[in-house]
Protein backbone atom coordinates (compact mmCIF):
# COMPACT_ATOMS: atom_id res chain seq x y z
CA UNK A 1 0.00 0.00 0.00
CA UNK A 2 1.41 3.26 -1.07
CA UNK A 3 2.19 5.65 1.73
CA UNK A 4 0.61 8.71 -0.04
CA UNK A 5 -2.83 6.97 0.20
CA UNK A 6 -5.28 8.99 1.72
CA UNK A 7 -5.38 8.64 5.66
CA UNK A 8 -9.05 7.54 5.33
CA UNK A 9 -8.04 5.09 2.97
CA UNK A 10 -5.35 3.61 4.94
CA UNK A 11 -7.46 3.65 7.77
CA UNK A 12 -10.36 1.54 6.30
CA UNK A 13 -8.15 -0.86 4.98
CA UNK A 14 -6.02 -1.03 8.47
CA UNK A 15 -9.21 -1.70 10.17
CA UNK A 16 -9.81 -4.72 7.50
CA UNK A 17 -6.99 -6.23 9.01
CA UNK A 18 -4.42 -5.17 6.70
CA UNK A 19 -1.31 -4.48 8.67
CA UNK A 20 1.20 -2.79 6.41
CA UNK A 21 -1.67 -0.21 5.98
CA UNK A 22 -1.53 0.35 9.76
CA UNK A 23 1.99 0.78 9.84
CA UNK A 24 2.06 3.34 6.65
CA UNK A 25 -1.00 5.01 8.99
CA UNK A 26 0.98 4.94 11.72
CA UNK A 27 4.16 5.67 10.65
CA UNK A 28 4.38 9.70 10.16
CA UNK A 29 3.75 10.04 14.15
CA UNK A 30 6.62 7.78 15.05
CA UNK A 31 9.27 10.09 15.84
CA UNK A 32 6.92 12.43 17.42
CA UNK A 33 5.24 9.93 19.44
CA UNK A 34 9.02 8.72 20.89
CA UNK A 35 10.36 12.63 21.85
CA UNK A 36 6.93 12.66 23.93
CA UNK A 37 7.32 9.80 25.23
CA UNK A 38 10.78 10.51 26.59
CA UNK A 39 9.70 13.67 27.99
CA UNK A 40 7.01 12.07 29.58
CA UNK A 41 9.40 9.16 31.27
CA UNK A 42 13.46 11.16 30.88
CA UNK A 43 14.89 7.46 29.91
CA UNK A 44 15.22 6.68 26.21
CA UNK A 45 14.51 2.78 26.66
CA UNK A 46 11.42 3.32 28.34
CA UNK A 47 10.38 5.73 25.92
CA UNK A 48 11.12 3.27 23.00
CA UNK A 49 9.20 0.70 24.84
CA UNK A 50 6.24 2.72 25.34
CA UNK A 51 6.07 3.38 21.81
CA UNK A 52 5.77 0.21 20.76
CA UNK A 53 3.10 -0.51 23.57
CA UNK A 54 1.31 2.82 21.89
CA UNK A 55 1.39 1.28 18.46
CA UNK A 56 0.55 -2.04 19.66
CA UNK A 57 -2.63 -0.85 21.33
CA UNK A 58 -4.07 1.21 18.91
CA UNK A 59 -3.69 -1.74 16.02
CA UNK A 60 -5.49 -4.08 18.87
CA UNK A 61 -8.11 -1.18 19.62
CA UNK A 62 -8.39 -0.03 15.88
CA UNK A 63 -11.93 -0.94 16.01
CA UNK A 64 -13.08 1.34 19.03
CA UNK A 65 -11.05 4.69 17.12
CA UNK A 66 -14.26 6.48 15.97
CA UNK A 67 -12.23 9.11 13.74
CA UNK A 68 -13.58 12.17 16.34
CA UNK A 69 -10.16 13.29 16.71
CA UNK A 70 -7.38 12.83 14.42
CA UNK A 71 -5.21 9.57 13.98
CA UNK A 72 -2.18 11.75 15.99
CA UNK A 73 -4.39 13.03 18.37
CA UNK A 74 -5.39 9.47 18.91
CA UNK A 75 -2.22 8.05 19.16
CA UNK A 76 -1.31 10.95 21.99
CA UNK A 77 -3.82 10.14 23.87
CA UNK A 78 -2.68 6.39 24.20
CA UNK A 79 1.16 7.25 24.41
CA UNK A 80 0.71 9.24 27.38
CA UNK A 81 -1.69 6.92 29.03
CA UNK A 82 0.59 4.41 29.03
CA UNK A 83 3.82 6.99 30.39
CA UNK A 84 1.19 7.95 33.23
CA UNK A 85 0.59 4.17 34.18
CA UNK A 86 4.12 3.60 33.81
CA UNK A 87 4.72 6.76 36.09
CA UNK A 88 2.38 5.48 38.39
CA UNK A 89 3.19 1.99 38.55
CA UNK A 90 5.84 1.30 42.14
CA UNK A 91 8.45 -0.12 39.94
CA UNK A 92 10.29 1.57 37.14
CA UNK A 93 13.81 0.21 34.81
CA UNK A 94 16.48 -0.65 37.13
CA UNK A 95 19.15 1.53 37.03
CA UNK A 96 22.55 0.25 37.26
CA UNK A 97 25.75 2.17 37.79
CA UNK A 98 29.61 1.45 37.70
CA UNK A 99 30.86 2.91 40.74
CA UNK A 100 33.18 6.23 40.95
CA UNK A 101 37.10 5.68 40.73
CA UNK A 102 37.00 7.00 43.84
CA UNK A 103 35.14 8.34 46.52
CA UNK A 104 33.27 11.34 45.42
CA UNK A 105 33.42 14.94 47.80
CA UNK A 106 30.88 16.23 49.54
CA UNK A 107 28.25 16.97 46.64
CA UNK A 108 26.34 20.35 46.08
CA UNK A 109 23.18 18.30 46.19
CA UNK A 110 21.96 14.64 45.52
CA UNK A 111 19.94 14.51 42.23
CA UNK A 112 16.19 12.87 42.01
CA UNK A 113 17.06 12.06 38.12
CA UNK A 114 19.08 9.22 38.14
CA UNK A 115 16.98 7.39 35.67
CA UNK A 116 17.84 10.07 32.92
CA UNK A 117 19.42 9.22 29.29
CA UNK A 118 20.34 11.46 26.70
CA UNK A 119 18.26 11.43 23.32
CA UNK A 120 20.10 10.59 20.27
CA UNK A 121 19.89 13.45 17.31
CA UNK A 122 19.03 11.15 14.55
CA UNK A 123 15.88 10.19 16.06
CA UNK A 124 15.04 14.35 15.83
CA UNK A 125 15.25 14.39 12.30
CA UNK A 126 12.24 11.75 11.95
CA UNK A 127 10.09 15.15 13.34
CA UNK A 128 7.72 16.88 11.27
CA UNK A 129 8.40 20.17 9.91
CA UNK A 130 5.23 21.96 11.68
CA UNK A 131 5.00 24.58 14.31
CA UNK A 132 3.00 23.48 17.52
CA UNK A 133 -0.06 24.06 18.47
CA UNK A 134 -0.88 27.74 19.17
CA UNK A 135 -0.76 27.28 22.81
CA UNK A 136 2.28 26.37 22.70
CA UNK A 137 5.33 28.16 25.13
CA UNK A 138 8.57 26.53 24.31
CA UNK A 139 10.23 26.25 21.20
CA UNK A 140 11.67 23.24 19.66
CA UNK A 141 14.85 23.60 20.75
CA UNK A 142 14.90 24.20 24.55
CA UNK A 143 12.23 21.42 24.63
CA UNK A 144 14.57 18.19 23.52
CA UNK A 145 17.39 19.86 26.31
CA UNK A 146 18.73 17.92 28.90
CA UNK A 147 18.18 20.64 31.10
CA UNK A 148 14.32 20.73 30.42
CA UNK A 149 13.82 17.09 30.14
CA UNK A 150 15.11 17.17 34.03
CA UNK A 151 13.29 19.81 35.32
CA UNK A 152 9.71 18.37 33.45
CA UNK A 153 11.18 14.62 35.51
CA UNK A 154 10.71 16.90 39.15
CA UNK A 155 6.79 17.16 38.20
CA UNK A 156 3.98 14.77 39.90
CA UNK A 157 2.57 13.06 36.35
CA UNK A 158 -0.57 15.12 35.92
CA UNK A 159 1.17 18.18 35.62
CA UNK A 160 3.45 16.50 33.93
CA UNK A 161 1.62 15.21 30.92
CA UNK A 162 -0.66 18.42 30.78
CA UNK A 163 2.53 20.54 30.61
CA UNK A 164 4.05 18.95 28.06
CA UNK A 165 0.31 18.51 26.32
CA UNK A 166 -0.08 22.48 26.55
CA UNK A 167 3.23 24.52 26.44
CA UNK A 168 4.84 22.04 24.09
CA UNK A 169 2.28 20.15 21.67
CA UNK A 170 0.51 23.07 21.75
CA UNK A 171 -3.37 21.88 22.83
CA UNK A 172 -6.00 23.68 24.05
CA UNK A 173 -7.54 23.23 27.85
CA UNK A 174 -10.28 21.35 26.05
CA UNK A 175 -8.24 19.28 24.15
CA UNK A 176 -6.25 18.15 26.97
CA UNK A 177 -8.76 17.88 29.18
CA UNK A 178 -10.41 15.11 26.70
CA UNK A 179 -7.07 13.09 25.76
CA UNK A 180 -6.26 13.03 29.91
CA UNK A 181 -9.64 12.38 31.27
CA UNK A 182 -9.46 15.81 33.37
CA UNK A 183 -12.19 18.47 33.78
CA UNK A 184 -10.99 21.75 32.29
CA UNK A 185 -10.27 23.04 35.43
CA UNK A 186 -8.08 20.38 36.61
CA UNK A 187 -5.65 20.76 33.66
CA UNK A 188 -5.86 24.78 34.55
CA UNK A 189 -5.07 24.40 38.36
CA UNK A 190 -2.22 21.18 37.34
CA UNK A 191 -0.68 23.81 34.98
CA UNK A 192 -0.37 26.70 36.94
CA UNK A 193 1.52 24.69 39.28
CA UNK A 194 3.70 22.66 36.73
CA UNK A 195 4.53 25.90 35.64
CA UNK A 196 5.52 27.31 38.65
CA UNK A 197 7.70 24.25 39.15
CA UNK A 198 9.32 25.05 35.62
CA UNK A 199 10.04 28.82 35.95
CA UNK A 200 11.72 28.11 39.43
CA UNK A 201 13.92 25.16 38.07
CA UNK A 202 15.57 27.22 35.21
CA UNK A 203 18.40 29.41 35.13
CA UNK A 204 17.98 30.98 31.90
CA UNK A 205 21.11 32.63 30.98
CA UNK A 206 23.48 34.26 27.50
CA UNK A 207 22.23 32.18 24.35
CA UNK A 208 24.55 29.84 23.60
CA UNK A 209 26.97 30.86 20.29
CA UNK A 210 25.67 30.17 16.67
CA UNK A 211 25.85 26.55 15.68
CA UNK A 212 28.93 26.10 13.52
CA UNK A 213 30.22 29.41 14.10
CA UNK A 214 34.37 30.09 15.11
CA UNK A 215 33.08 30.67 18.39
CA UNK A 216 31.76 27.73 18.81
CA UNK A 217 34.28 25.25 17.30
CA UNK A 218 36.92 27.24 19.22
CA UNK A 219 34.83 26.47 23.12
CA UNK A 220 34.66 23.10 21.76
CA UNK A 221 38.10 22.28 21.31
CA UNK A 222 38.97 23.45 24.62
CA UNK A 223 36.74 21.55 26.10
CA UNK A 224 37.58 18.66 24.76
CA UNK A 225 41.73 18.99 25.10
CA UNK A 226 40.82 20.15 28.31
CA UNK A 227 38.69 16.75 29.12
CA UNK A 228 40.82 14.70 27.50
CA UNK A 229 43.83 15.86 29.53
CA UNK A 230 41.45 16.20 32.46
CA UNK A 231 43.27 19.49 32.78
CA UNK A 232 41.28 20.75 36.16
CA UNK A 233 42.03 24.11 35.89
CA UNK A 234 41.08 24.69 32.25
CA UNK A 235 38.47 22.94 32.64
CA UNK A 236 36.49 24.92 35.62
CA UNK A 237 37.85 28.45 33.13
CA UNK A 238 35.71 27.11 30.71
CA UNK A 239 32.43 27.17 32.83
CA UNK A 240 30.03 29.27 34.09
CA UNK A 241 30.33 30.78 37.65
CA UNK A 242 26.49 28.29 38.27
CA UNK A 243 27.66 25.61 36.02
CA UNK A 244 26.24 22.05 36.96
CA UNK A 245 28.44 18.21 36.61
CA UNK A 246 26.00 15.33 36.57
CA UNK A 247 26.46 11.68 36.23
CA UNK A 248 22.91 9.76 36.67
CA UNK A 249 22.00 6.97 37.31
CA UNK A 250 24.88 8.13 39.99
CA UNK A 251 22.91 10.67 42.25
CA UNK A 252 25.77 13.35 43.09
CA UNK A 253 25.20 16.94 41.42
CA UNK A 254 28.18 19.78 41.69
CA UNK A 255 27.44 23.43 40.78
CA UNK A 256 29.64 26.08 40.71
CA UNK A 257 33.71 26.47 40.44
CA UNK A 258 34.49 25.39 43.89
CA UNK A 259 32.79 21.86 43.78
CA UNK A 260 33.37 21.34 40.45
CA UNK A 261 36.92 21.98 41.36
CA UNK A 262 36.53 18.97 44.03
CA UNK A 263 34.90 16.97 42.06
CA UNK A 264 37.51 16.86 39.29
CA UNK A 265 40.76 16.98 41.41
CA UNK A 266 39.59 13.93 43.11
CA UNK A 267 39.00 12.02 40.11
CA UNK A 268 42.11 13.50 38.34
CA UNK A 269 44.20 10.90 40.45
CA UNK A 270 42.11 7.97 40.39
CA UNK A 271 40.85 7.68 36.42
CA UNK A 272 42.13 6.74 33.21
CA UNK A 273 43.24 9.28 30.77
CA UNK A 274 40.99 9.58 28.28
CA UNK A 275 42.47 8.76 24.85
CA UNK A 276 39.79 9.47 22.31
CA UNK A 277 36.28 11.41 21.99
CA UNK A 278 34.09 10.80 19.62
CA UNK A 279 31.61 13.32 18.48
CA UNK A 280 28.08 12.58 18.01
CA UNK A 281 24.94 14.89 18.71
CA UNK A 282 22.32 14.13 21.62
CA UNK A 283 19.00 16.43 22.80
CA UNK A 284 19.80 18.95 20.46
CA UNK A 285 23.32 19.25 21.95
CA UNK A 286 27.17 18.21 21.59
CA UNK A 287 28.00 15.03 22.78
CA UNK A 288 30.90 12.58 22.89
CA UNK A 289 31.91 8.87 23.26
CA UNK A 290 34.41 8.43 25.77
CA UNK A 291 37.14 5.62 25.02
CA UNK A 292 39.41 4.55 27.05
CA UNK A 293 42.87 2.37 26.28
CA UNK A 294 42.80 -1.41 27.18
CA UNK A 295 46.25 -2.23 28.81
CA UNK A 296 45.53 -6.05 27.74
CA UNK A 297 44.34 -5.65 24.30
CA UNK A 298 45.82 -2.04 23.19
CA UNK A 299 42.47 -1.61 21.84
CA UNK A 300 39.78 1.16 22.32
CA UNK A 301 36.64 0.53 24.93
CA UNK A 302 33.74 2.98 25.25
CA UNK A 303 33.72 4.18 28.79
CA UNK A 304 30.92 6.91 28.63
CA UNK A 305 29.11 9.37 27.16
CA UNK A 306 29.35 13.05 27.68
CA UNK A 307 26.90 15.79 26.78
CA UNK A 308 27.69 19.52 27.57
CA UNK A 309 25.33 22.59 27.16
CA UNK A 310 26.60 25.67 26.25
CA UNK A 311 25.83 29.52 27.46
CA UNK A 312 27.27 32.72 25.86
CA UNK A 313 31.12 31.43 25.50
CA UNK A 314 31.47 28.80 28.48
CA UNK A 315 30.17 25.74 29.03
CA UNK A 316 27.11 25.37 31.50
CA UNK A 317 26.19 22.11 32.26
CA UNK A 318 28.46 18.45 31.85
CA UNK A 319 26.42 15.46 32.23
CA UNK A 320 27.96 12.24 31.84
CA UNK A 321 26.16 9.09 31.05
CA UNK A 322 26.65 5.37 31.27
CA UNK A 323 26.83 3.77 27.79
CA UNK A 324 23.38 1.68 27.48
CA UNK A 325 22.30 3.90 24.44
CA UNK A 326 25.78 3.95 22.74
CA UNK A 327 24.01 1.77 19.61
CA UNK A 328 21.43 4.40 18.94
CA UNK A 329 24.20 7.33 19.22
CA UNK A 330 26.42 5.33 16.30
CA UNK A 331 29.14 4.98 19.17
CA UNK A 332 30.51 1.10 19.07
CA UNK A 333 31.32 -0.57 21.97
CA UNK A 334 35.28 -0.64 20.97
CA UNK A 335 37.61 1.15 17.94
CA UNK A 336 40.82 -0.34 16.72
Amino acid sequence: MSKDAEPAELLQRARGGYHDAFADLVEPYRAELGMHCYRMLGSFQDAQDAVQETLLSAWLGLSGFEGRASVRTWLYRIATNRCLNQLRSSTRRPTTASTLAAPPPEPSRLGEVTWLQPYPDTLLKGLPDQAPGPEARYESREAISLAFVTAVQLLPPNQRAVLLLRDVLGYRASETAGLLGLTEDAVTSALRRARATMNAARSPGPPPPDPGSPVERALLNRFVAAFTELDVDALVALMTDDAWVRMPPLPFEYRGHEAIRRFFTVIHSRVQQIDRMVPVRANGQHAWGEYLRDPVTGGLHLAGIIVVALAGNLVCEITRFETATAPYLGLPRTLD
